[in-house]
């Protein structure tokens, strides 16, 4: 019998990592669509494929998404978006419209000492 330990995290830990590492709005079950639950392989690091975007429409969900990681870390995350009434709305933008390609923060977070080589495994649940 083969046994294997992978490492899982939690997506809300993934969030939550992301958001005070670099101090800005991310969820990652709300990227390309919202994402289902079940698991999200990640291997660190890898190669990165970086988005080309530097902008996508103000509007929460708007089927533009993705963010080049430089556009993300440069982008004011108090500036409102236009005609935003309700903080949520911000938070809904930076979540489902304004966000950098996975790859991009996990090598960040590994050269930044802060997520271990190897493989891993991001448990969607909601």
């Amino acid at each position: 019998m083969k046994i294997k330990n992978e490492k899982v995290i939690d997506v809300s830990d993934w969030n939550e990592v992301v958001i005070e590492t670099y101090g800005r709005e991310y969820n990652f079950q709300q990227q390309e669509g919202c994402r289902s639950r079940g698991t999200f392989s990640l291997t660190v690091p890898d190669e990165d494929d970086d988005f080309e975007n530097d902008t996508v429409p103000e509007v929460v969900n708007h089927g533009n998404m993705g963010v080049s990681f430089k556009a993300w870390l440069d982008r004011d995350p108090k500036k409102p978006i236009p005609n935003q009434k309700y903080d949520f709305e911000l938070r809904l933008w930076w979540g489902r419209n304004f966000y950098p390609d996975i790859q991009m923060v996990a090598n960040d977070l590994y050269n930044k000492g802060k997520l271990d080589a190897g493989e891993y495994l991001i448990n969607i649940d909601w």
